[in-house]
């Protein structure tokens, strides 16, 4: 017997082709009805700031605390806010705008532990796809306002930015909340992407740091200064090409 002779036997992929072509063109389908639903439910949602930051704080934390003052703040300033859905930060985003004057939203994940959604909604969309649900976070905001997080935080911080940079999205307000939370990244993004022409210098425009829950508004308020929060033809053109 050669040695080819003696390896274990694979199954043949095309014999499980038809079986596997069929789940994934239903699969597709459950991605299109989530886009559909989500837009048709959020449609009339103007103007809006998304808020992301940790699933793992509690409501004695300080960035709760601050996390509620904002939305507080936004809410009554007439901008719904949209979180994740679910607790510690998402959790205060939506307690501070539910009390508030303007709709509270959360975008659910289904996900196999942390995520369970909080009772502060208004208005609650589940999503299985996190792609399908990040894509409601931009597609819908006019703000991001970024509290101190983990890996999930980071990755919707990373990919606004993104977008912004690469004018996959318009340019929006995207703000980092808890200076000395971020100070170690911003200036790692300063003296390493900078300094090695990873990014340009002017990418660092992008975001800004503020710990002021009033500021926050106010630097919302002051981006659209003249302009309003409608899209213009050129924006509206960039969110149907995300």
């Amino acid at each position: 017997m050669s040695a080819k002779d003696k390896l274990p036997k694979i199954a043949d992929p095309r014999l499980a082709a038809p079986a596997n072509s069929a789940r994934e063109a239903w699969r597709v389908f459950g991605i299109m009805s989530e886009f559909v639903e989500a837009t048709e439910r959020l449609a009339a949602v103007r103007p809006a700031v998304s808020i992301f930051g940790s699933a793992r704080i509690g409501p004695d934390s300080p960035w709760y605390q601050m996390t509620e003052r904002i939305a507080r703040l936004l809410s009554d300033a007439g901008f719904s806010v949209i979180s994740g859905g679910g607790p510690g930060v998402m959790e205060a985003a939506n307690k501070g705008a539910f009390f508030g004057k303007s709709p509270s939203i959360g975008l659910n994940i289904q996900l196999p532990m942390e995520q369970k959604a909080n009772p502060y909604q208004d208005i609650s969309q589940t999503f299985r796809h996190f792609f399908a649900r990040k894509y409601m976070f931009v597609r819908f905001a006019s703000a991001y306002v970024v509290m101190p997080g983990g890996f999930g935080t980071l990755d919707e911080l990373v990919e606004a930015l993104t977008l912004i940079q690469t004018n996959k999205s318009p340019r929006i307000p995207l703000i980092l909340v808890g200076n000395g939370f971020w100070d170690g990244l911003v200036d790692w993004f300063r003296n390493r992407l900078v300094a090695e022409g990873m990014i340009n210098p002017e990418d660092m425009e992008l975001i800004q740091i503020i710990d002021e829950p009033e500021a926050i508004v106010a630097a919302i308020f002051r981006h659209y200064e003249g302009r309003g929060f409608e899209h213009i033809p050129a924006e509206h053109d960039l969110l149907l090409n995300l």
